[in-house]
């Protein structure tokens, strides 16, 4: 095509999900289900596999949608559940078209205390399951030459906080592994790109954001002057979802208000 056909072909079905499936770990709550929302509002049918907590509010919004929505419950450390997610999505759909790494966990406590467990059960969740899971997905992305991984990272995939060692360490790791499957993954056709959110109002934050001192410390170096909220992120996981960025690989995308551009 020309560049002029290249061009005139271009519109914003480009961002449309219809006729696709996808996988968000995590999603029953918080951003995962904005994320999860985001999609179906695209056109994606949604397999969501999930440890604990209510499942109804987040089925409600995605069926109101006109979309599908399939529940797995269980534990991202376990190969196993791992392998059923997959096997799940296949049996539900016939095919996975992107998966969203979105699920995680934490654990705060000064360093010296610093408990074995818990850094262990923050670096099985947050770094090793992304691993696993896309791993397993990939096989049936490679077959379909086609798919998008989209992990999620944070503002400290970039520098580092006080009290949470392995969060740290995970969402560093996070990046890594972004650039790793955008290598390995690339000639398939399967994009693999990450978003790293920074501050942004939930209900699952609600209990730091109830800290004045802490947020307004925090808004101080946001350069928008405000949290984000769900819908500021939503559009960055269809976009990356989407036929939009087939030529975006290996990236990492921060959508912080300009949090990170500022030292203090």
């Amino acid at each position: 095509m020309s560049d002029i056909e290249l061009m005139k072909d271009f519109s914003l079905d480009y961002f449309r999900l219809d006729g696709k499936a996808a996988i968000v770990t995590g999603a029953n709550k918080g951003l995962g289900m904005g994320y999860a929302l985001a999609l179906a509002k695209a056109g994606a049918d949604i397999f969501l596999p999930y440890r604990s907590g209510d499942i109804s509010e987040v089925r409600s919004l995605i069926e109101a949608e006109g979309r599908r929505v399939e529940f797995l419950q269980g534990d991202l450390t376990d190969i196993e559940h791992v392998r059923a997610i997959v096997s799940g999505c296949m049996e539900a759909y016939g095919r996975i078209d992107v998966l969203v790494n979105n699920a995680g966990t934490n654990c705060f406590c000064d360093f010296a205390d610093f408990p074995d467990e818990g850094y262990l059960r923050v670096i099985n969740t947050n770094l090793n399951s992304v691993y696993f899971l896309s791993h397993e997905v990939s096989r049936v992305m490679i077959a379909q030459r086609s798919g998008k991984i989209i992990n999620i990272g944070s503002a400290l995939s970039y520098t580092a906080d006080e009290r949470c060692p392995s969060y740290v360490a995970a969402k560093h790791g996070v990046i890594g592994l972004t650039r790793a499957f955008a290598n390995e993954l690339g000639k398939y056709n399967i994009q693999t790109n990450a978003v790293c959110p920074g501050f942004i109002e939930t209900g699952v934050t609600a209990g730091v954001t109830s800290d004045s001192d802490f947020t307004g410390r925090i808004t101080r170096r946001i350069s928008a002057g405000r949290w984000g909220t769900l819908a500021d992120i939503m559009g960055t996981i269809v976009f990356l979802a989407s036929r939009a960025s087939d030529y975006l690989n290996g990236s990492d995308i921060k959508v912080d208000g300009g949090f990170s551009t500022k030292l203090v």
